[in-house]
């Protein structure tokens, strides 16, 4: 049963195509139509749908922009509609519209259920969706590292369980290496910046400043250098106030407010308002008093010792040599020396801190050895069953006698970890280096695929990996571009009968030249332009009955009409049906 379904896209403005409408639906569809048609515009525009890159080489010339709208139906639920959701978008009748603009300047745009969305939540959601394959893909199943991928897909929790343990160590292994370096790199510098800081809190130490002595001191220096004149000041202000004992004549204000206190005492009794002002005189009386004694005072304790005013210059001095380089204000200079005081402490304890690391590391490498001789065993446990599997599908893809295997093999390296009592190289996805190997035929020596297989034969290949995995980790639809190029005769017939079969569970496009597989397919699309070269809206159409013999008849033999490529033709699908 297919989960989701690619139902239906709306091409606009791209390669050669003007405006077509291409109507999906469950089961095996093909794709053909005449060399240079658009054919290959359908993988395009899908891809461009599933977050692919956008090339502004695309677009049709004349045209600002090229349009490609895709309807997906997808179940309730589903992992993909879950994510759409979370970014706002919505379904429409159980379906995902998505759409995707590619500007002739290159800007490019992507709305997803009605919401404008990242081009990389596409993405996201393509690998839920749709496997696409064209030559390109068969050019990435040449690099090791997709082959390892490939393997691990396959192994599912075998490969997936041990690979995260290894990457959780591995990471906390960087981590802890890379703080290690720094410390030993930097070593001299940090040796330049704890002297640096010693320096200064012996500086600050020698001093002894006092939270806010910069301040008290500022201001008793300013006393002491006014003395004489803060002392006669206060002096005459007391004579002034309470007499002068040497101008017994004299007057002073504290007499005049007693002899003013005393004229109104005589009669207060006689009003109640002058008695009020009576009170209050009075009370000036009493604050003279207090403020002529506390002149008296402040003179007689004022210091006007020069000795003492050179010793406050002199603290004053060591003080603001600390603040020139230390802190604005002694403050300053004291939060500095607190903080140059852990910092120092960190400093110091490097030697300690690199004992530490250099611990954990060797004991993190230990780990990680270990950890990655359990994912090779995973990974060469895995590697045999799906090596089996894939030389089972290759032989009823007309490959009968070719062998599929892996290669699983780790390089030597000094510095790396040790695995089965070598020291090899490592990386995020372990210690391993996967590599497909294949045997065409008996008495062949296994080779890497990139060096033993034709392109007709990595086609086969490619199409086996993709079908093994259907059984194991199937993804909804499948869109083949060219699947069979480089193939012809009975190798044909047969990657049309294992589509066919993929067919079964899965949703699968083909964009096809051989009639053999477009033979076995459930629905034929044919891709032609119009007279002025471009694919319109009629231009991509379904082919039943007649139309479809005709169609297959071009494609065997170039002739529509030849009696013998119809009857052949319609021997084909005879085949195919026969099958089914």
């Amino acid at each position: 049963m297919v989960c989701s379904v690619l139902e239906e896209m709306r091409i606009r403005s791209l390669g050669v195509i003007d405006d077509a409408v291409v109507e999906l639906s469950p089961g095996f569809t093909a794709v053909t139509g005449e060399t240079g048609a658009g054919k290959t515009m359908v993988v395009t525009s899908l891809g461009l749908l599933l977050g692919g890159r956008a090339d502004p080489a695309l677009v049709r010339i004349g045209a600002g922009k090229a349009v490609v709208e895709g309807r997906i139906a997808v179940p309730a639920g589903a992992a993909a509609v879950v994510r759409a959701e979370e970014a706002g978008a919505e379904l429409d009748d159980g379906a995902l519209l998505i759409s995707r603009t590619v500007s002739a300047e290159g800007r490019s745009r992507a709305h997803l259920g009605g919401r404008s969305v990242p081009v990389g939540l596409l993405a996201e959601l393509a690998d839920d969706l749709v496997a696409v394959h064209g030559q390109t893909d068969q050019q990435g199943l040449l690099k090791l590292s997709r082959q390892r991928q490939a393997l691990d897909r396959y192994a599912g929790d075998g490969v997936a369980v041990p690979l995260a343990k290894y990457s959780e160590a591995y990471r906390r292994l960087r981590a802890v290496s890379t703080e290690l370096e720094e410390i030993v790199t930097r070593a001299r510098e940090r040796a330049q910046e704890a002297d640096m800081l010693r320096y200064g809190l012996e500086e600050i130490a020698a001093v002894e400043p006092r939270a806010g002595e910069d301040v008290e001191l500022a201001e008793e220096a300013e006393r002491l250098g006014h003395a004489e004149a803060l002392s006669s000041a206060a002096t005459a202000a007391h004579a002034a106030l309470a007499g002068n004992p040497e101008d017994p004549e004299g007057i002073d204000a504290a007499t005049l407010v007693a002899g003013a206190h005393r004229a109104l005492e005589a009669v207060r009794s006689h009003d109640p308002a002058l008695a009020a002002l009576a009170d209050r005189i009075g009370e000036i009386g009493i604050l003279l008093g207090d403020v002529a004694g506390e002149l008296a005072g402040y003179a007689d304790d004022l210091d006007a010792d020069p000795l003492r005013l050179a010793a406050v210059e002199e603290r004053r001095a060591a003080l603001t040599a600390l603040t020139r380089k230390y802190g604005d204000d002694i403050d300053a200079v004291l939060a500095w020396a607190e903080q140059s005081a852990a910092r120092l402490g960190e400093l110091d304890g490097d030697d300690e801190r690199i004992g530490e690391l250099t611990a954990e590391r060797d004991a993190l490498r230990s780990e990680l050895g270990g950890l990655a001789q359990a994912l090779t065993d995973a990974r060469g446990e895995a590697a045999e069953r799906f090596a089996a599997a894939v030389t089972a599908e290759l032989a009823s893809l007309a490959m009968p006698h070719a062998r599929v295997s892996f290669d699983i093999r780790q390089a030597e390296d000094p510095e790396g970890v040790e695995v089965d009592g070598r020291t090899v190289a490592y990386g995020p996805s372990g210690a391993d280096e996967v590599e497909l190997l294949l045997a065409p035929h008996p008495g062949a020596p296994p080779r890497p695929i990139a060096k033993g297989a034709s392109g007709g034969e990595l086609s086969r290949v490619m199409l086996a990996v993709e079908v093994v995995f259907a059984g194991t980790d199937p993804v909804p639809t499948y869109l083949f571009d060219e699947v069979d190029a480089g193939v012809g005769g009975k190798a044909a017939v047969e990657i049309g009968r294992r589509l066919a079969k993929l067919a079964r569970t899965a949703q699968v496009v083909v964009v096809t030249h051989l009639p053999q597989v477009a033979a076995f397919a459930d629905r034929q699309l044919l891709v032609e332009k119009t007279n002025d070269g471009s694919v319109t809206r009629s231009g991509v159409k379904v082919l039943e009955g007649e139309e479809r013999v005709r169609e297959l008849s071009r494609m065997l033999a170039g002739q529509e009409d030849s009696e013998t490529a119809r009857a052949h033709a319609e021997e084909l699908l005879a085949t195919a049906r026969a099958d089914l």
